[in-house]
This record gives C-alpha cells, structure tokens and sequence, in this order.
C-alpha cells in the first residue's frame, strides 16, 4: 500500500479549461502544504532579522527557542497536518476532508502560530493552549476513519502526534506555563516522534515509487521486501527516543543512534536511488532519507566521542531530513493530486539544489569556527531560496482547481 496515491503516469489532459475558483479548501494537503511553504519562509526571515538587524523580541521563550520551537511545531507540523489529511482517505476508502472542518483545522494551525510569534505574542496561559490545539484537533479529525477502518497497520500515526502534544506541553511548561526545565526534553521527543514519520513513510514511498517508475523507463530494479529490516529500525528509533528521554545526550542514546544508523542506511541500500538521478522528484526522496542515517551516525559520534565535526547532527534531522523529505513530499503530491504529471519543473530541481547546499552548509561547514556565520547565512539563504520557489510554483497549483476537472 502506498502511502499517498499519486499518478506515476502522465494526467489525461481536460477537454476544457478548468473554472477559475478557489478551490484552497478541497482536499487537506492543499492548505497546509501552502503554509508549510510560507512558514518555512517567514519564519526563518524573521529569525535571520533577528539574528542580523537585533529584532526585538517579546515572550517567554529566548530567540533560539522560538525558532526551533516554530520550525518543529509550525513548519514540520502543517506538512504533517497536509500528509496524513491526504493519506488517511487513501488508507480508509473514506471520503476526504474538506470544506468546513478543513477550514477549521487550518484556522487552529494559524491561531497558533499567532498566539507565539516572538515580536507581539499572547500573554502566556494564552499562547500555550492556543498552540498546544492543533495536534489534538488534527487527531480527533483523522481518528474517527482510522477507528471504522480497522486496518491497525496505521494507528501509530495518532500516536505520534500524542507525542508531538506532548513534546509540544513540554516546551510550554519550561517558559510559557512555568520554569520546568522541560525544554530539551520536549525538542528531544519532537524530533525523534518526526524522526519515526520520516523513516515510516520513507519506508513506504521511497522504494514503491522507485520500482514503478523505473519499470516505467524500461529499466526494473528489484525491491525485495524486509519487513525485518522496518521493524529493526522502528526499533532502535524507539529505543532511542526513551534513552533521550531517560539520558539525554549519555551514552545510551548515542549507541541505539549507531544501531539505527546502521539499520536505516541498510534499507537504504536496497533501493536502487542512484538509478533515479535521471528523475530528480524521486531522487530527492532519496536524498532526504540519506539524512537521517547521516544524522544518527553523527548524533552517535558527538555523543559517544565528542566529535567536533557533528556537533550539528540535530541539523542534520531537521534541516536535512525533515525539510528535505518534506519538500519532495509537498512537491511531488501537490502535482500528483492536482492531477498533473509527477516531473519536477526546473525552478523545483533548483529548490532542490538550494536546500540540499543550505543543509550541507549548516551540518558541516559551520562546524568550523571561522566559518560558522557565513554557513548560517549560506543555509538560510538557501533555505528560503528553496521554498520561496516552492510557494512560487505551487501556490497557484494549490489554489486552483484540478487540472483534469476532477474534484479534489
């Protein structure tokens, strides 16, 4: 089963244009996939004027909080939000969401990213519980279909976004709500819980997409299935989120992240990605799941050996893998559901380019002194440059109706 159905074959082209209506509300990737793209954007631009011209700053939660707090809880959040509004219709057979509860769920999402923005935020209680909304809302919508479905293969998914709640609280209480000292602990679960999303769905797109497509260029590669492998990795991934929990950055954490290492860079050598150069929309998959064997590898070596050069491994997972898997999920869905050909245009091939330089940059390069702040600059750069493209491109395609006239 694939995780979202999107059209390998080229889309029958309508017999007449489409009507010129806003149609932003019909199907749930639509909406949040367009705000991801504006968050990642404003988002970062607030934080390099903050960084660079000393914005004033207003709020519980110092500058660098702030900014990891809304790349984790705004920008992650509302392409998770946009992937399993998609998905959970195509896993259930059920009819997708859109209209009036879309509508909803995305007014919860901005409510939130209000309530916490850093120059005039809400007084604290506030803030928190307009902020903490969005994951409950999003699960009680897509539950409901899950539950009637009874296919069990997916309900880890409500239960991650319990733990992104959770992560979520954690991060109010160590400022917003009190002075817990919960804030490393609730990045630390953030991360790991879209840790586990990344490596689920990866293992699920990635080498179905691969083999269909290259079946379709006359060229087939063999993906053998290794249910053993997946389990092995949601394994140690698990078995690294309670050591982070339990001792964060201590020894333990860093030997289940080179066991997952380890595991999740074997599943990755089975499919086949530098056969796919040829197509970067599924080549980019790949590079978005190389990141996080990448980054455990180098989480394993600064916690076990204190290696200097991957003090920037938590880069490595937001930057690199989720950005990176996020924007070809957006681009490559927002195509395929809007019913055009999956080919990535060339201003997505430079977004692509650009992200993948801006994670380089802040992975590595800034791990030398000299360079740290010309690596930050290069890497936010980039990083606007690649998804400033992505709301330029997509922005109309998610606006606007299908391109087949048909609904959704």
């Amino acid at each position: 089963m694939s995780f979202i159905p999107l059209s390998e074959a080229p889309s029958p082209r309508p017999a007449a244009a489409p009507a010129r209506r806003v149609a932003l509300f019909d199907y749930g990737f639509r909406p949040f996939f367009l705000l991801s793209g504006l968050q990642a954007v404003l988002a970062l631009a607030v934080w390099l004027a903050i960084l660079l011209y000393g914005l004033p700053v207003a709020g519980s939660w110092d500058t660098v909080q702030w900014h990891m707090h809304e790349m984790l809880f705004g920008f992650v959040a509302a392409a998770v939000g946009g992937f399993l509004l998609t998905a959970v219709p195509n896993w259930t057979g059920g009819r997708g969401y859109a209209g009036r509860p879309l509508v909803l769920l995305t007014s919860v999402w901005l409510l939130g990213r209000v309530a916490v923005n850093p120059i005039f935020p809400f007084p604290p209680l506030l803030a928190a519980a307009a902020d903490l909304a969005f994951f409950p809302a999003l699960a009680a919508t897509l539950l409901p279909s899950l539950v009637r479905s009874g296919n069990r293969r997916n309900y880890p998914f409500p239960a991650m976004l319990g733990g992104l709640f959770l992560a979520n609280l954690l991060c109010h209480l160590d400022g917003n709500l009190a002075e817990a000292g919960t804030w490393r602990a609730g990045i630390l679960l953030a991360v790991d819980m879209v840790l586990l999303m990344v490596v689920m769905i990866g293992g699920r797109i990635v080498p179905s997409f691969t083999s269909s497509a290259m079946k379709r260029v006359g060229r087939p590669v063999e993906i053998a299935p290794r249910p053993w492998l997946e389990r092995a990795a949601l394994a140690t991934l698990l078995a690294m989120a309670v050591a982070d929990q339990a001792a964060p950055d201590g020894a333990l954490a860093g030997i289940t992240a080179a066991a997952a290492a380890a595991v999740t860079l074997a599943r990755l050598a089975g499919w086949h990605g530098w056969r796919t150069l040829s197509q970067p929309i599924l080549a980019i998959l790949h590079v978005g799941y190389a990141w996080v064997p990448v980054g455990l590898a180098l989480k394993a070596a600064w916690l076990l050996a204190g290696a200097g050069f991957a003090a920037h491994w938590m880069h490595a997972f937001t930057l690199g893998a989720f950005a990176t898997m996020i924007l070809a999920v957006m681009s490559r869905a927002s195509l395929g559901h809007t019913g055009r050909d999956v080919v990535a245009s060339w201003p997505t091939v430079a977004a692509y380019v650009l992200l993948t330089a801006a994670a380089l940059a802040r992975v590595f390069l800034a791990g030398f002194g000299a360079a740290y702040h010309p690596a930050l600059m290069i890497a936010g750069l980039g990083w606007i440059g690649a998804f400033g493209l992505f709301v330029l491109v997509y922005a109309p395609i998610l606006v606007r109706p299908r391109a087949d006239g048909r609904p959704g």
